[in-house]
């Protein structure tokens, strides 16, 4: 989850370069943050400093440092604490090798006591900087048969006796201006620039300076230097990767005049909406075409079940999806929390299909998830943000939601952009199994059409309610959400995302199930959101909308706040709550996406008066790449 960025080359200046590049990937760790850099003479320098990255600037200012080529870390703490001592890069006793890692060494107390029984000395209480020594200890051992072992063979030989998952970047005095990479787990990627190369634990990192990048695969290895880029395998093999082209606009990572990112991201929804909808659907015809997929029409047709894995906010937009698509294709749909999968036996078949869902693509759960589906024979479809990410580059067919570069670490329209990729994927299902007729997919589509201009419609109305709505509640201790059916994964996004930001204690929970313990929660003081919209052309929206009223008399009979979230033209809801957010109408498995934005707003606004850091909330990171 750490953020990491390297540069080879010349022409730039590395240290800016790389600081910069910290600070599109502070949203991975910010525990720490420290520089080293070479170029001027047989030694390092390194500058370090515990805290936000800002706190490295301040030390760099006081003592700047020069140098033609470097490696950089920000740091989200798994051993050892969050202190200067313990921020990333580190050395080996001689001080001539550097190392920064992402991800958890989990044999390095084993590797610690033979590394010190050799005579080596340890500072820090990280994992990490048993990588340093163990490099040391391969170019050692062979040095004293007179041969010198470059670092690209001594990086692999201890990348081999490593256990758990790993991203490291490595530097040798002795070997100027090049870096050695190796990545088993957690994302790496490496940047192809004019006479210059750069790598990054993320997209973002580097896409200011180049769009094409080679995505490393687990046991890759690739050797930076001023001449270029060699990629081999853990054995020394010469490999090959495909060159990616990123078509983000680096202008998009940037704030854009908002006050946080997170807020620029949820005023973004309407353009991922459509991008991810864009050339996927006809409206002529009321097709969905998904064009990459290595299934065939007879395997979708044949399909028994659907294992859905996810984590966090994309499994929430799983939940969504398994109504979606039961609905509409009418085959049944398992949801998992992806770090749960493995752990229960699961039933995959080659008659089912799996679907992982991540923003990153590189989610070390999901990825485990992935696989365990694989090895039982069934077929595999990513739903994710980055092109050519490990989980993409594993699975029998992808759907790329196109929301760009997403920076505040509490998803926004990642979550909208992921709804709208299992919806089209619900639709295409239900074509290929003859479960929807060309006139429903019609009106499915022209729903989906319209909501971008829906959700320009929410955004600018409900935005001031909800700043308004923050001014009364953002003292409250606890909040409850509400929702039935396909809303209630929305309302348990919307109490994940004031939890996430606000610190605010949220629950979500089914409406129907207040009668089960939540109604002992009630009183004067607790606010319950409820969502309360409906679709009048849906019966069954029709009947979850009459319990749901009788949920709001639940809680205002006990005193309870309601702030509902409601359909434009509901003149009945308002005379039943205190407080009202409407959408526009939309169709019944269409609403969710239209209802997230002013719980997503909601919290923005609240944790912005209670002063939080609402873009790198504490204890959390944007992508979990380690278990």
């Amino acid at each position: 989850m750490c953020g990491i960025v390297g540069y080879v080359g010349g022409g730039k200046k590395v240290v800016p370069l790389i600081i910069d590049g910290l600070r599109r990937l502070e949203y991975r760790g910010y525990d720490s943050a420290g520089i080293a850099v070479g170029g001027n003479g047989d030694t390092f320098e390194l500058r370090r400093a515990p805290g936000k990255l800002k706190n490295l600037e301040e030390a760099v200012r006081a003592h700047p440092l020069e140098g033609t080529y470097g490696i950089g870390h920000t740091r989200w703490a798994t051993h050892g604490r969050p202190t200067e001592e313990n921020a990333h890069p580190h050395r080996d006793c001689t001080g001539s090798i550097v190392v920064v890692h992402n991800g958890i060494v989990e044999n390095y107390l084993a590797l610690k006591q033979e590394l010190s029984a050799e005579g080596h000395k340890f500072v820090t209480e990280t994992d990490t900087e048993v990588i340093a020594h163990l490099i040391e200890q391969e170019i050692a051992a062979v040095a004293r048969s007179g041969v010198t072992l470059k670092l690209e063979d001594a990086v692999r030989s201890a990348a081999l006796r490593l256990t758990g998952a790993y991203a490291i970047c490595v530097l040798h005095a002795k070997e100027p201006d090049k870096i050695v990479v190796a990545r088993n787990g957690p994302p790496v990627v490496v940047g192809l620039g004019d006479g210059e190369y750069f790598v990054a634990s993320d997209v973002p990192g580097i896409l200011h300076h180049t769009r094409n990048l080679y995505f490393l695969a687990d046991g890759d290895v690739a050797i930076l230097t001023r001449d270029g880029v060699q990629l081999t395998d853990l054995q020394g093999n010469q490999i090959e990767r495909p060159v990616q082209r990123i078509t983000w606009d680096p202008i998009q990572a940037e704030k854009g005049g908002y006050k946080h990112f997170m807020l620029k991201e949820i005023f973004e929804q309407p353009r991922a909406v459509r991008d991810t909808t864009l050339g996927r659907i006809s409206l002529d015809s009321g097709k969905v075409f998904l064009s990459e997929m290595k299934i065939s029409d007879e395997e979708f047709q044949r399909t028994g079940k659907i294992n859905i894995a996810a984590c966090g906010t994309s499994w929430h937009a799983a939940t969504a999806g398994k109504f979606m698509i039961e609905r509409l294709a009418r085959v049944p749909v398992e949801v998992d929390y992806a770090s749960e999968y493995r752990y229960r036996d699961p039933i995959a078949d080659p008659t089912s299909i799996g679907i992982l869902i991540t923003q990153s693509g590189e989610t070390a759960d999901t990825i485990a998830a992935q696989r365990e589906m694989i090895a039982k024979d069934a077929k595999t479809i990513a739903i994710c943000n980055v092109v050519g990410a490990m989980i993409a580059r594993e699975a029998h067919g992808v759907i790329y939601t196109h929301a760009g570069p997403e920076i505040g670490v509490a998803s926004t329209k990642a979550f909208t952009a992921q709804l709208v990729a299992i919806f089209l994927f619900a639709v295409h299902l239900a074509q290929k199994r003859n479960t929807v007729s060309e006139s429903e997919s019609r009106l499915l589509l022209e729903g989906l059409s319209l909501l971008p201009g829906k959700l320009h419609e929410v955004l600018n109305s409900a935005d001031s309610v909800c700043e308004q709505l923050a001014k009364t509640y953002s003292t409250a201790r606890d909040f409850l959400f509400l929702g039935r059916g396909i809303h209630y994964p929305i309302a348990l996004e919307g109490a994940l995302k004031l939890k996430e930001i606000s610190y605010i204690h949220a629950e979500g929970y089914p409406a129907g199930e207040m009668k089960h313990g939540p109604n002992a929660l009630i009183d004067e003081t607790l606010p319950v959101v409820v969502l309360a919209t409906k679709d009048e052309s849906h019966r069954d929206s029709k009947l979850r909308y009459e319990k749901t009223l009788s949920n709001i008399q639940e809680v205002t009979a006990r005193s309870g706040k309601v702030i509902a979230v409601a359909t434009e033209g509901d003149e009945h809801i308002g005379q039943l709550v205190e407080h009202v957010v409407f959408v526009p109408p939309a169709p019944e498995l269409l609403l969710p996406v239209l209802e997230v934005v002013p719980l997503q707003l909601l919290a923005y606004h609240i944790a912005v008066r209670r002063g939080c850091d609402v873009d790198q909330p504490r204890n959390l990171a944007k992508s979990v790449t380690v278990e």
